[in-house]
């Protein structure tokens, strides 16, 4: 796989920490380089602390390390002018973007039944969980019809299969990432640019690449923090948590030309979660 990535630009919005350094690194590992976005600060609304600078910096040595070349740049996905200013600087930089990956997202405000999760909190989920993927791909879209190539893989969840009580606001938003994914896929299928997405189930809380979401979805739901990745363990059919880099292999193969078939699938990486 690797002389299928040299000499590509992958473009990752997330990427400051958990799934979206790891996809970082397993990019540059394959030898693409690497445009490594994500708000870099808090954000009212969401009760727990996003990644910051220092974070996606670290990202950037991680990838840089690997031998990629590497653009970091701080932008906020509820923002089309912050994604248009970012695009415009890696096609400055690097002249192409072969590889998008939608992985910004937030696990709450959530913890509420439907009919108590207010106004501003459901659009937050939305905005950024949803629209944010749409607007990235709005800014890079046209550069890969024009280029007649390009793979866009969006993270949803296993939260884009089925339902759970109390988070109302992120099944929608990752429901609708699938039904974006499709929907993107027709559109740009005759312009050989492939659309796809991922729904991993319960990812660790993997220090190596400082990833936090998995507690604060137990958090959400009032799990003890000292035996969360236990309870969620006893749901998984295989009795075993993934791992950030097993999100980073699924989306390493459908950026390359291996999956050139793939056209609208979504890879359900869960471990057997949504069979049940």
């Amino acid at each position: 796989m690797a002389s299928e990535l040299v000499g590509k630009v992958a473009f990752i919005t997330g990427a400051a920490r958990g799934a979206g350094r790891a996809m970082a690194m397993s990019f540059a590992r394959e030898g693409a380089d690497v445009v490594l976005l994500d708000v870099g600060k808090n954000i009212e609304g969401v009760p727990y602390s996003l990644a910051n600078e220092s974070q996606l910096r670290a990202t950037a040595e991680l990838c840089e390390a690997k031998g990629a070349a590497v653009e970091v740049l701080l932008a906020d996905v509820r923002q089309q002018s912050d994604l248009a200013n970012a695009v415009q600087r890696a096609m400055r930089r690097f002249g192409q973007i072969d590889i998008l990956v939608n992985n910004a997202g937030i696990a709450g405000p959530s913890g509420a039944i439907v009919h108590d999760v207010s106004e501003n909190d459901w659009q937050l989920m939305l905005d950024i969980n949803l629209t944010g993927a749409w607007r990235a791909i709005k800014e890079i879209g046209p550069y890969m019809v024009a280029r007649k190539s390009g793979s866009i893989i969006n993270i949803s969840s296993t939260a884009g299969v089925v339902a759970y009580r109390h988070f109302a606001g992120y099944v929608a938003a990752k429901h609708g990432l699938i039904g974006l994914t499709k929907a993107a896929a027709l559109d740009y299928a005759p312009h050989r640019v492939r659309v796809n997405a991922i729904c991993p189930g319960s990812i660790r809380d993997d220090r190596r690449v400082e990833g936090k979401m998995l507690s604060e979805i137990a958090r959400a739901l009032d799990i003890n923090q000292d035996e969360y990745e236990s309870v969620f363990i006893q749901s998984q059919p295989n009795n075993e948590l993934l791992a950030p880099d097993d999100i980073a292999q699924a989306a390493l193969w459908l950026a390359s030309d291996q999956a050139m078939k793939m056209v609208g699938g979504v890879i359900t990486l869960d471990g057997g979660f949504s069979i049940k």
